[in-house]
């Protein structure tokens, strides 16, 4: 019995990989990292002592660096049991709950027939390469010269030219005997009961091939040489092959990209993710530039099944907008698409474009190094929900605030994982509570809540210094130094307590699971400690806990961190600590670093509002601003006196003689 890949495709999504693998060999805690879904164990198919058997859930592949195995679901288990692959299938099926489907002669036909339609969509394919290097070809090269593309580029995606003629691609499929009824079901040509003649819906475009997962070629997108045409880019119509809806431009690649940037150990905001674009020419020149894992929807806005594409590649793809009006807009429809679907390891980040300027344009013109700094600045979805409900909007009353209070409720509730939402909802409080307390302060008088100013809260105005939001004598001070070190003094405190003392994962979950860490270095040694205490659970200790991080990586760093805070002479974060002091230490150095980046975040929008006023000359407007400026750095010389408390703690209490009471 034949099985459809959209079958195969279903149950090999719903059961991963190691799922099936775990059954029959032991996984090695020391190189399994479980939260990236990464796993190591001795070869079943070979004896051997040490694990160099490797399985991926997200590529959803085995191989061993040993006796040099390979395979998917099925072929393990017709490999290592001997099944034949239907009973292979089953067994699969059983473990996703899918029922087998029933034989079915039509589907069986309909199945073959996409494959001569396919075999067809190539040849055309060949045809509009070759129409590329013909003389009718010459203004299609010179305008992919002019965009900067080169042989190499046009030839890796397969780019073609329809010549400006009705039938020339229907005569030359008929010429290889294809039937008309198969031209017509690829969507080759135009074709209907009023139209007497059919000819070909592609003519005088550039043409770009669209593959599917498996690289081939199901439709085209054709670029328009006249500008008179009514339409500048022109997909294939829906077809047996093709729905647009459910594919992604440059997929396959794009996919090989990421997977192979994570196992060469690049990082993951960048090399290792997706970066979802606009267009076919942004996908193509992000390329050249070498950035190869980018994908495009294909003329529409983004939809529920391509994200869902998307986060089969990766956890938390990143989708790039336009900074201009249009771009804004369009991010916004993302993200209210993907905010009921997020779930813990699955959400997006956002990148925004400068305004008027396109991925293709900024490679093309300014080279990699800008595009690279716009990813490097990828906005977490919660922050791109926040700056839209508060951007362009006074709140100076009681009324506008609850307004705003209630708005948010209302948009994080779509969320349908309820451990997600809850965090979201605390998410935003937070913010609420940081975003009204100068107003609280001044009475309620003279507050503007469009603190985004013009820009949508994406950044200064161009040239505008922004302050790190921190005086010079509380960035030397103990728990807050290091703004401009990586990491943060304060960020390692927070990080190699929970390590030390694991029990707080369990005693203050919610207030750990939702920090949010500046140094990238702990941002993955948090997701990792994070995935490590939910698969071990409340029988985590100490010992277990460093050595499973250890094996994913993370010794240097740990002894880097351990260092730092002994030279800083914070004894509640070490090993030693009693438990009851930690947690004290904990919480008052969350506080502290929460009430700081709100700060931070006060500080640099009142200093972009600022600029915007000064700009406009605006004179009421400025003095304002000022005094709210003047008000944050009251807090935070307050700030500093709490500080000296906190360094104090435990060691003036002489409860406990800890190394920094030696």
């Amino acid at each position: 019995m034949r099985f459809s890949n959209a079958f195969l495709d279903e149950i090999r999504d719903r059961v991963s990989i190691s799922e099936v693998i775990g059954k029959r060999v032991t996984w090695d805690r020391r190189k399994t990292n479980v939260s990236r879904g990464d796993y190591w164990a001795c070869c079943p198919f070979h004896g051997e002592k040490s694990p160099s058997f490797h399985c991926e859930d997200r590529k959803g592949r085995y191989h061993c660096f040993g006796c040099g195995v390979s395979g998917d679901h099925f072929r393990f288990l017709t490999d290592l049991d001997g099944l034949s692959f239907p009973e292979a299938v089953q067994q699969i099926a059983d473990m996703a709950g899918v029922a087998m489907p029933q034989p079915d002669r039509e589907a069986e036909q309909r199945e073959k027939e996409r494959t001569g339609l396919v075999e067809v969509m190539e040849m055309a394919t060949r045809f509009f390469e070759d129409q590329l290097q013909t003389p009718a070809g010459a203004k299609a090269r010179a305008y992919l010269r002019d965009r900067g593309l080169t042989g190499r580029t046009i030839e890796t995606f397969r780019l073609g030219y329809a010549p400006e003629s009705r039938n020339a691609l229907k005569e030359f499929l008929a010429g290889k005997g294809v039937p008309k009824e198969a031209i017509e079901a690829c969507g080759l040509v135009v074709h209907g009961p009023d139209i007497p003649v059919s000819y070909d819906r592609f003519r005088d475009r550039i043409m770009f091939p669209i593959l599917s997962v498996r690289e081939k070629v199901i439709a085209f997108g054709g670029r328009a040489m006249s500008p008179d045409a009514p339409a500048k880019y022109l997909n294939s119509n829906e077809t047996e092959l093709f729905h647009k809806g459910n594919v992604l431009y440059n997929h396959a690649r794009a996919r090989k990209a990421a997977q192979g940037a994570s196992r060469a150990g690049q990082d993951e905001k960048t090399s290792g993710t997706v970066i979802a674009v606009e267009g076919y020419m942004d996908v193509i020149a992000l390329h050249q530039a070498g950035i190869e894992n980018a994908v495009a929807p294909l003329g529409t806005a983004l939809t529920e099944n391509q994200l869902d594409l998307l986060w089969k590649m990766t956890p938390e793809p990143v989708l790039c907008f336009d900074g201009d009006g249009a771009g804004i807009r369009a991010a916004n429809r993302a993200a209210d698409l993907a905010l009921p679907f997020i779930k813990p390891e699955r959400t997006v980040r956002f990148a925004l474009l400068p305004d008027g300027k396109d991925p293709d344009d900024l490679v093309r013109h300014e080279g990699r190094a800008p595009f690279d700094k716009v990813m490097a600045g990828a906005r977490p979805l919660a922050e791109m929900i926040w700056n839209r409900e508060v951007q362009g909007v006074s709140f100076e009353t009681p009324e506008s605030r609850a307004a705003l209070e209630a708005r948010l409720r209302q948009v994080t509730g779509v969320i349908a994982d309820e451990d997600v939402r809850r965090h979201y909802q605390q998410n935003m409080r937070d913010r609420l509570n940081a975003f009204f307390r100068p107003a609280q302060r001044q009475g309620g008088g003279g507050f503007s809540g469009n603190r985004q100013g013009r820009d949508g809260g994406r950044g200064a105005p161009q040239g505008t210094p922004v302050s790190s939001g921190i005086s010079d004598r509380l960035a030397r001070s103990a728990l807050v130094r290091g703004a401009q070190e990586l990491p943060a003094l304060r960020e390692s405190v927070l990080a190699l307590t929970v390590v030390n003392h694991p029990g707080l994962l369990f005693s203050d979950y919610d207030e750990i699971a939702i920090i949010e860490y500046e140094n990238r270095d702990l941002q993955r040694l948090w997701s990792a400690l994070l995935g490590i205490a939910g698969s071990v659970g409340a029988r985590l200790e100490r010992d277990r806990l460093v050595e499973e991080l250890e094996a994913a990586g993370f010794d240097t760093l740990l002894r880097g961190l351990d260092q730092q805070i002994r030279n800083s002479r914070l004894w509640t974060a070490t090993a030693e600590a009693a438990p009851e002091d930690a947690r004290e230490g904990f919480l008052q150095a969350l506080a502290l670093h929460k009430r700081t980046r709100a700060l931070l975040w006060q500080r640099r929008e009142l200093e972009r509002e600022l600029a915007v006023a000064t700009e406009e000359g605006d004179g009421e407007r400025v003095p304002q601003i000022l005094r709210a400026l003047q008000e944050v750095q009251m807090e935070t010389v307050r700030l500093e006196n709490q500080e000296a408390i906190i360094e104090g703690f435990g060691v003036l209490s002489g409860r406990v003689k800890g190394p920094a009471g030696k």
